[in-house]
């Protein structure tokens, strides 16, 4: 038995989006126009510019309180309500409201590519369910390679917004099917509708609140979840991906617990998802994912 190798996955096609500078527990992004300062925990070296120097630049700064978001957005400069960036032919409404997201997790961008190639490798339309889906890029993505896609999350504003990103990346047309649910209750149901999908995207949080006040614990639920997605993936499978943020977990133990539910013909990776810092080679890690893809045919 080989053991798992281990990735690293980049997101270099973007142009709207830079990792500025990072360091000292912060990071200074651009999102189209405009440099955002957040905190970043995972940032544990010195940045090259100083807090004051990020400043003198930055449009807008999470600060971090004990508030209900876990703080709020100082503004630094003049920056609209709303703004817009693209990546590829996906476009995405951003704001600085309530708590430090503000739509878009760019790194995942590297996701969204090989979403786009397992859907065109099938060369059939699928369908493909996208759980915890927030804002819909990887939906999205999904969508305008050809698939039939099922959006859910637990939040009503999330899915409106995902719409709202549909229609600007004039994929209001799409065969998308928007649900405000609670992701385990709604895959239990559809085993019981004998509804499969041929690809899954699993996006969970550490912890969350269903619709109906549902509580989410990655690792007390996350075993329950798998194993009833399993039961939903089709026996003609294209793909099963699984990402994790901000969890004291490794890849490995990912890659191990999809490899329970899914095709021993296929290929598995794992690995970590990061950003890398503009004009350097220093990487800063995001989240860990697993995943799997049936192989093309010859």
């Amino acid at each position: 038995m080989s053991l798992p190798v281990l990735h690293i996955l980049t997101s270099p096609d973007w142009v709207d989006y830079e990792l500025v500078d990072c360091g000292d527990g912060s990071k200074l992004e651009r999102y189209g126009g405009f440099l955002l300062i957040r905190p970043e925990a995972e940032a544990v070296w010195q940045p090259r510019q100083t807090m004051a120097q990020w400043r003198e630049r930055a449009h807008a700064e999470f600060i971090t309180t004990e508030e209900k978001h876990g703080g709020h957005w100082r503004t630094l400069r003049s920056m609209p309500d709303e703004w817009r960036i693209r990546y590829k032919n996906l476009v995405f409404s951003l704001e600085c409201k309530g708590s430090r997201q503000i739509g878009v997790f760019p790194e995942q961008a590297a996701y969204w590519d090989w979403i786009s190639r397992q859907v065109g490798a099938a060369k059939r339309s699928i369908k493909v369910l996208n759980l915890f889906g927030y804002t819909g890029a990887a939906s999205l993505a999904a969508a305008a390679a050809g698939a039939q896609v099922t959006h859910l999350d637990a939040s009503k504003h999330a899915v409106t917004w995902a719409r709202s990103n549909a229609a600007i990346s004039g994929l209001q047309d799409a065969p998308i099917r928007w649900i405000v649910d609670d992701a385990l209750k709604f895959v239990q149901r559809e085993k019981r509708r004998e509804s499969y999908y041929e690809g899954i995207i699993l996006d969970p949080p550490k912890f969350g609140r269903g619709p109906k006040g549902e509580v989410w614990e990655f690792y007390k639920l996350l075993a329950q979840l798998l194993q009833a997605c399993g039961n939903i993936l089709s026996p003609q499978a294209a793909f099963f991906a699984l990402t994790a943020y901000a969890v004291k977990a490794s890849p490995i133990t990912l890659l191990q617990a999809i490899a329970e539910i899914t095709p021993a013909a296929g290929v598995l990776e794992a690995g970590e998802i990061t950003l890398q810092i503009s004009g350097s080679d220093r990487l800063l890690p995001t989240a860990i994912f697993a995943r799997w893809h049936r192989p093309p045919a010859n």
